[in-house]
């Protein structure tokens, strides 16, 4: 388990210690695991759910909540098959199109409204390489197949005259292991989110030739507004413990709005230091590219869905069947309309 994992465990395991010290009755407040996958591919998919853990704002809802880390959105969904978690922490893309034999969940708050993606080449293995249609017979690498960055590689490329069969997809996994993969040039070129993008552009290794990082980008590259990472639960469960599942909602958007204003020190104070892999000006800087791609309120934009539903239809492994989606079946406003409201967000 690599530093960020732990940290993200210990971070939960202190929550709930400290409910249990500050409040006499907390052994009764519900509890509630969230099963979080591939935290370790973007710093900042996940920075809402990390916020409202470490600044206490579930268990000011009266729930007790701990995370289960997993390698891939694919494994956190399993967990909520087996029941070893009630919610999933996924990207959205993960709903609309899951993973064979998932379980089917509705996305009921958001926790980013972009993909904070980019996708650069390599200085060292294409050192005149300014344009895409450079890529030709090389290798690029995503964090995993049939992921949001494969997407949005296939998106790119085929701008550019490429196809799938124009170039080889290498799923590189998450952080230290995607750099490595550059590094050794086993990929000529990497579609990925931060911090690994960030550090590799800023000492010189990569030359990003497309951006997903901003409102804007993710605009350009997917053609609306995309969601990026939710909370998202089994359609049972949110009947059942709806209390919970608003309670829930209320500690996530309460984190969305401190977000909002938090300064540098209030990130640095409020983050795992494990999070910013060793260079926390770099981590702050990247952080302050993608704060405003951070949900305001945790509600599904209007062409959301459907940008999304596109956009995971150029995976042709995925796209048998997405046409059958019932769009309005994946998501919910109920509880997030409720928090909006509440926190005036």
């Amino acid at each position: 388990m690599n530093p960020s994992r732990r940290a993200f465990g210990a971070l939960s395991a202190m929550v709930l210690a400290g409910a249990a010290l500050r409040t006499p009755s907390a052994t009764l407040a519900p509890q509630l695991t969230v099963a979080v996958g591939g935290r370790s591919t973007s710093a900042f998919r996940h920075l809402p759910l990390t916020v409202a853990l470490q600044l206490d704002f579930f268990r000011q809802e009266g729930l007790s909540v701990s995370v289960r880390e997993f390698a891939s959105d694919a494994l956190a969904l399993d967990a909520v098959r087996q029941g070893a978690a009630q919610v999933c922490a996924i990207g959205y893309e993960h709903v609309i199109s899951p993973p064979l034999g998932a379980p089917e969940v509705r996305s009921l708050v958001l926790q980013g409204r972009a993909a904070q993606l980019a996708l650069g080449v390599s200085t060292r293995a294409l050192p005149r390489s300014n344009t895409l249609a450079d890529l030709r017979g090389r290798k690029v690498g995503v964090d995993a197949l049939g992921s949001l960055s494969h997407a949005m590689a296939l998106l790119v490329l085929a701008r550019a005259g490429l196809g799938p069969q124009d170039v080889t997809y290498v799923a590189v996994g998450a952080g230290a292991s995607a750099a490595a993969a550059v590094r050794a040039q086993r990929v000529q070129a990497l579609c990925h989110g931060d911090p690994v993008m960030a550090q590799l552009e800023s000492k010189g290794e990569l030359r990003l030739l497309s951006e997903a990082r901003t409102l804007g980008g993710s605009q350009a590259v997917f053609g609306g507004a995309l969601p990026g990472g939710c909370l998202a639960a089994p359609e049972r469960f949110l009947h059942q413990r709806a209390a919970d599942a608003q309670a829930l909602v209320y500690g996530l958007v309460h984190a969305l709005k401190w977000l909002q204003t938090a300064g540098p020190g209030d990130l640095v104070k409020a983050v795992p230091a494990a999070d910013w892999q060793g260079d926390r000006g770099g981590y702050l800087a990247a952080f302050a590219r993608v704060r405003e791609t951070i949900s305001i309120d945790g509600m599904m934009p209007s062409d959301g869905p459907a940008t999304a539903l596109r956009t995971m239809a150029s995976l042709h492994e995925n796209a048998q069947g997405l046409e059958h989606v019932n769009l309005a079946r994946t998501f919910t406003h109920d509880f997030a309309r409720k928090a909006k409201q509440r926190f005036f967000v």
